[in-house]
């Protein structure tokens, strides 16, 4: 479904959008060149940069209310998990390249990140990821997308 709408956006804009890999996702959620070494993006404390389960009132919210990272992005602890490139290997890291690794072997899931506001405050660390479950992710579930020049 994502792949779909992909070709019809890139087609309407004349543009390359498409899903960040994981670890273009894991730079960007980190403050990229700008970091400051947080646990969450933007903040150590959770609540300052995140909807979860600690605040969200069981709902997806707007997105900017809550302080950007230190690249101005925001929203990327909690809200909502985030649609990686990648395919979901538990163990992919253990055998990536150690520059740019991108899990293009299919797999029945790919990777989500971030957290959601049905997560805990160990789910929304910039660091964390799981994978896509269709059934449990259709109402915390998100993308953010990425283009290319």
């Amino acid at each position: 479904m994502i792949q779909a709408f992909l070709v019809k956006l890139n087609k309407l804009t004349g543009k390359h959008y498409r899903l960040p890999t994981e670890a273009e996702w894991e730079y960007a959620a980190l403050g990229g060149n700008k970091s400051r070494g947080y646990k969450y993006s933007g903040s150590n404390n959770l609540g300052d940069v995140a909807w979860y389960k600690g605040n969200a009132e069981n709902k997806t919210h707007p997105v900017g209310q809550k302080k950007p990272n230190e690249l101005g992005i925001y929203d990327m602890s909690g809200n909502v998990w985030e649609l990686c490139a990648d395919w979901f290997d538990n163990n992919y890291y253990k055998k990536s390249p150690a520059e740019e690794p991108v899990n293009e072997v299919k797999a029945a899931h790919r990777v989500v990140r971030g957290g959601s506001w049905r997560s805990g405050w160990e789910r929304c660390y910039s660091k964390a990821r799981n994978r896509n479950i269709n059934d449990h992710h259709k109402q915390n579930g998100g993308f953010r997308l990425a283009l290319t020049y």
